[in-house]
């Protein structure tokens, strides 16, 4: 097994078909063919059922598929780890929580690329649960994320509590019962709490997952929302969001988990709360 294999069987797997993955590969079809039953040899399984109309993975090729990309992955990180550029002496990829980069990954990145120019930097975007296969497979060595996640060989950072405040396009908004009300999806123990204090509250009719995607929506369709105070506190000064009076205080918890294995090297996890202080107020 190669990488040109995993490759040719993603791209069949994404396209539906060996004629269009071909075509996504620049190769033969016949060469697409030849790989594919390489691999199939190699893991004796069918991967595709085969159709007229194209093709759909098999139960193995559904469950090859997951580690499939997490192999590439790999192969990738250790061929740039492995041919690290003149001045540099080790790589670090970072997965981030897409709420997490526009304040802290963003400064941690630059912060490290600043004080630490030995140090090759990659990050990626990602979900929680993104970042906890990730995490497991190798693929990434830390990860910037709300909820932690505990497995061998990983060390939780507690990075800072950061306040989810009730804010509102229009000043004197309703606490309770505002038929425009977006509901942001902070994580469960946010979804407990926010559904004991309103109890009496109907089901928002929008949700969103990403704090930003929110606060977009909310500037451009009016309404209220629970955002995290960081964020939405530049627009509250500028008059363009107000606080609602009264309502309750929420708040979540950031953490940067490290692969143990690889960041025992690493010396200014030492100094984490400077790199990333610039952005965010420690409790």
């Amino acid at each position: 097994m190669n990488s040109l294999a995993l490759k040719t069987f993603l791209a069949i797997a994404e396209t539906g078909s060996l004629v269009n993955a071909s075509e996504r590969l620049f190769v033969s079809q016949s060469t697409v063919t030849s790989r594919l039953q390489a691999l199939e040899q190699d893991i004796g399984q069918p991967l595709f059922n085969r159709k007229k109309s194209g093709v759909t993975l098999t139960a193995a090729g559904i469950k090859f598929k997951r580690y499939a990309g997490a192999m590439l992955d790999l192969w990738h990180q250790a061929k740039q780890e492995t041919s690290l550029p003149a001045g540099v002496t080790s790589w670090c990829n970072i997965g981030c929580h897409h709420d997490l980069w526009s304040g802290t990954g963003r400064t941690l990145s630059n912060n490290l690329h600043q004080q630490y120019p030995d140090i090759a930097l990659s990050f990626v975007p990602g979900h929680h649960d993104q970042l906890t296969q990730w995490m497991s497979t190798g693929v990434i060595d830390a990860a910037l994320s709300y909820r932690p996640f505990s497995q061998q060989h990983q060390t939780i950072h507690k990075l800072f509590t950061e306040q989810l405040i009730l804010v509102a396009k229009k000043p004197n908004n309703p606490m309770r019962s505002d038929p425009h009300y977006i509901y942001f999806d902070a994580g469960q123990d946010f979804g407990r709490k926010h559904a004991a204090e309103y109890y009496d509250a109907g089901i928002a009719k929008v949700s969103f997952s990403s704090a930003n995607w929110a606060l977009d929506y909310l500037q451009d369709h009016g309404g209220s929302a629970y955002l995290p105070e960081h964020l939405v506190q530049p627009l509250l000064a500028q008059k363009k969001l107000f606080l609602v009076e009264g309502a309750p205080l929420f708040s979540r918890n950031a953490f940067l988990v490290t692969n143990d294995l690889v960041s025992e090297d690493w010396g200014w996890l030492d100094s984490l709360p400077d790199l990333i202080r610039p952005t965010v107020s420690f409790t």
